[in-house]
């Protein structure tokens, strides 16, 4: 399917997985120009790209940047049970796979590449930067899940009880917790719009989800100085979803010489699209700059595909 609106020319696709899954994928791009960097969206978990992150995707394209978004195994429009993640390393190297695809097509070789991650996609962006750490420009983290905030989390005991089980029965939706839409997003319409949103999960987690994200999220804590690629990582101030604490850690401790850390007073987790107009506005203010800064050189890509080249990775003709 594609559509033309407001200088947007935007498409869907489906691709297959290595494991014979059939992925949706999407892209904005600006109809009367060519892009002047490519960014790639990792979304967050239980939701999907074409809808909830339509309104970020088309605010990047009206800057000028071209916007690729796929919804992952168990996502979306996704094939897999809904919300369903037995292995996050899966669902990482597809993501890798069609973004990297796209980046070594001819027509995008030169241009700069960016990965924007919001929650659970600020993970799956962090080891997709771990797989190639030489392959990407840079990245925008927004509310990383670096780790997981304690509110959000059940007891320790609890925990172990519910690893254990896991193995047993896997697509059990028992995690109790508290409802993700009510507290990450601060706009009552927005939170019905995302219960509307039938590609979007609302159900308690699945007993494996579960286990992986907990496990993805404790390796990644313990790992964050090797990040070294150029990032901005934005938080809200009120976040109960994602530690805005461990976004710190990940300011401070990271290896990366290009590196900015922004906290939000008053906002919640949603920052792209769940917070009030305004907050919005300072939102993607602080994104476009953070993007166009790096953007303008214009070379960033072929400068990181020779880089690829030094170190050894193939490349697709």
């Amino acid at each position: 399917m594609a559509s033309e609106t407001d200088n947007i020319k935007y498409e869907e696709s489906f691709i297959k997985n290595t494991r014979g899954m059939k992925l949706f994928t999407c892209k904005w791009l600006p109809a009367n120009q060519e892009p002047k960097a490519l960014i790639f969206i990792c979304h967050g978990y239980a939701m999907e790209c074409s809808i909830t992150m339509n309104s970020t995707a088309r605010r990047l394209v009206n800057e000028g940047y071209g916007v690729y978004g796929m919804d992952y195994e168990g996502h979306g429009r996704s094939d897999g049970l809904s919300a369903y993640v037995p292995n996050f390393d899966h669902l990482v190297d597809d993501v890798s796979a069609h973004y990297t695809s796209i980046c070594e097509r001819e027509e995008n070789k030169r241009k700069m590449r960016f990965l924007l991650g919001e929650s659970m996609g600020g993970a799956v962006l962090l080891l997709l930067h771990r797989k190639k750490p030489e392959f990407w420009d840079g990245s925008v983290l927004v509310a990383p899940m670096c780790k997981i905030a304690e509110e959000m989390k059940p007891s320790p005991l609890v925990i172990s009880v519910l690893s254990k089980l896991s193995g047993v029965i896997p697509t059990w939706k028992i995690i109790p917790g508290q409802d993700i839409i009510e507290t990450a997003f601060k706009q009552p319409e927005v939170r019905k719009q995302v219960r509307e949103n039938s590609y979007c999960y609302k159900g308690r987690p699945r007993l494996k989800t579960a286990n992986e994200l907990l496990r993805i999220s404790n390796d990644l804590e313990k790992r964050l100085d090797e990040v070294s690629l150029p990032f901005t990582v934005l938080h809200g101030e009120d976040d109960k979803v994602t530690d805005k604490a461990v976004s710190g850690q990940l300011y401070e401790v990271a290896s990366s010489s290009d590196k900015t850390f922004k906290l939000y007073p008053g906002m919640w987790h949603g920052l792209l699209y769940g917070e009030t107009p305004e907050n919005i506005e300072i939102v993607f203010a602080d994104i476009i700059g953070w993007l166009d800064k790096r953007a303008s050189g214009g070379h960033g890509g072929f400068e990181s595909e020779l880089k690829r080249k030094e170190d050894g990775f193939p490349l697709k003709e």
